[in-house]
């Protein structure tokens, strides 16, 4: 068992994280981690796969296939089998992941911060809802949440680079440049959570094509990376499916669940 860090970085395309992500592929070269290509799933949109990936359960079986429908989530997520396990889960992301495992509508005054609040599925949330939210300011976020309350798992998403991708679209240096700003403010953090014996898993939801948009079949909309970081893990060739993800955190906090994961991923 081991503390879990989750980051989702919203809108992140593969090629781009393997070409401009220097300081999280230094540790790759290194063998301190490993980045393995997923195929994210259909619809390349962002509230499905937030389910998808918290959930393990793909869109076209969750009912969410759009980003404003079905906004209340009817599957058990990380942050609800960690809370059955008794462990500490808090979240540092944009509304929609409260709307879909807290409450819905989102109410900006009562759901923006979540301090122990264990009436909730994520009883520890900084939630905020422009997707101009500085990225910088959203891991300092996640941050203070994971140390001031000593979460077990903690998730952190920006949504930066998939807000420059809307204005600039994929073959742009505005989303490259946004991608390496990330890559900057992470690289550092990896290496803080790997001396606390922390396990790492950083991925996107979706790609972005160069119409500025995404939620086709399109390879730049639906390839993601997949970084993993720790001790945990095998660094061995793997296949990895993204509704895969649930299963394998729930894993590694040393939580029984019924869902799938890759073994060949862990040691």
């Amino acid at each position: 068992m081991s503390k879990v860090v989750l980051v989702i970085l919203d809108g992140l395309e593969y090629s781009v994280a393997k070409e401009c992500m220097g300081g999280l592929g230094a540790l790759c070269d290194e063998n301190i981690g490993k980045v393995y290509k997923i195929k994210c799933e259909l619809p390349s949109i962002s509230r499905p796969l937030y389910e998808c990936i918290l959930t393990g359960v793909k869109p076209a079986i969750s009912g969410i296939l759009n980003n404003y429908s079905k906004p209340f989530s009817s599957s058990k997520s990380i942050f609800e089998y960690a809370k059955s396990a008794g462990l500490k889960a808090g979240a540092a992301a944009y509304y929609w992941v409260s709307e879909l495992y807290n409450k819905t509508v989102f109410d900006r005054v009562k759901d923006r911060i979540i301090i122990n609040e264990q009436d909730l599925n994520i009883p520890y949330g900084v939630f905020y809802y422009e997707d101009d939210y500085n990225d910088s300011h959203l891991f300092s976020d996640g941050e203070c949440l994971r140390v001031k309350f000593d979460l077990d798992f903690t998730l952190f998403h920006s949504m930066n680079i998939d807000d420059i991708g809307h204005k600039f679209g994929h073959n742009s240096k505005e989303y490259r440049n946004a991608a390496r700003g990330v890559d900057i403010i992470l690289s550092s953090l990896v290496l803080k959570w790997l001396e606390e014996g922390i396990s790492v898993i950083i991925t996107s939801d979706h790609g972005m094509n160069d119409d500025m948009t995404h939620g086709g079949n399109l390879d730049i909309e639906r390839d993601v990376a997949f970084f993993v970081f720790g001790d945990k893990f095998s660094l061995s060739k793997a296949k990895v499916e993204q509704s895969e993800i649930c299963g394998l955190v729930c894993e590694l906090l040393g939580v029984k669940q019924g869902k799938n994961f890759n073994k060949e991923l862990l040691k």
